[in-house]
């Protein structure tokens, strides 16, 4: 029998939703939606500021650290007709990424990182710069408004002067929906739940009262399995003290489902 047959999958992600969808049913798994990720925004303003700031200010290490962060500056660099400065402005500077997506982004630019993240977390690239012998402490970090107090303190931490550009942010999703997803999970209605971003656990959670976040927990500790695309996402659900949680071994939609068939079986 196949393991995920007949098991009922909450899909907590926005983007590519529909892909996890198919692929669970090709398993004849049940797919149920519920979207927690918030709507990504750009903040045209902030952006026009930070790609003005990177081009105008010395800077000795730039960090990327999401794709998405990334491809946003690229756009409005694009929009201001500056795009070739700013591709120019990466390939002279030292370069720090986090994360499989960034790294393609670059790839795509035919641009080198000098320091990467070895298991895609913040936590190890920050580790990496500690231990780097570095000329200048001048770094520009692409960043958005979950993560930006602790990595800047992070740097400065370092002895970094920081320049903190934040292109886009997310807003709060749905409270209905993250009502139904605690009370699908709390009832055992659902048999897992694939989280897709570390920022759709922090919405779930933040959502949640003391007792609500106990109940939620038990159920992923009895019932439920707390499903991450990867590493820094299921580094999210443990710190919300969820130990077991199933990630596969590299982080890809298609991998993720047959590992979780495996799983199963």
């Amino acid at each position: 029998m196949k393991g995920l047959y007949n098991k009922r999958i909450g899909i907590a992600a926005t983007r590519k939703a529909d892909q996890i969808a198919t692929l669970v049913k090709k398993y004849e798994a049940i797919p149920s939606f519920f979207p927690i990720q918030g709507e990504q925004v750009l903040d045209e303003d902030t952006c026009v500021e930070n790609i003005s700031s990177l081009l105008s200010k010395p800077f000795d290490l730039i960090i990327l650290t999401t794709g998405i962060g990334a491809e946003s500056l690229e756009r409005v660099a694009r929009d201001r007709n500056c795009y070739s400065d700013f591709i120019q402005k990466l390939e002279r500077t030292t370069l720090a990424v986090r994360g499989s997506k960034t790294l393609h982004w670059l790839k795509k630019h035919a641009i080198s990182p000098a320091f990467v993240s070895q298991d895609g977390t913040m936590a190890d690239l920050l580790l990496t710069l500690a231990n780097a012998d570095q000329q200048g402490k001048r770094v520009y970090i692409q960043a958005y408004n979950q993560d930006d107090a602790w990595l800047q303190a992070a740097l400065e931490n370092l002895g970094y002067t920081v320049y903190l550009a934040k292109p886009y942010y997310y807003k709060q999703p749905n409270a209905d929906i993250l009502r139904a997803l605690k009370d699908a999970i709390i009832g055992s209605w659902l048999d897992a739940v694939i989280f897709t971003s570390k920022t759709q656990v922090q919405n779930l959670f933040q959502s949640l009262s003391d007792e609500e976040q106990k109940q939620v927990i038990a159920a992923f500790h009895e019932h439920v399995l707390a499903a991450a695309i990867g590493k820094v996402t299921a580094q999210e659900l443990k710190k919300y003290n969820i130990h077991d949680v199933f990630y596969p071994t590299k982080p890809k939609m298609g991998r993720m489902i047959v590992e979780m068939n495996y799983y199963y079986e």
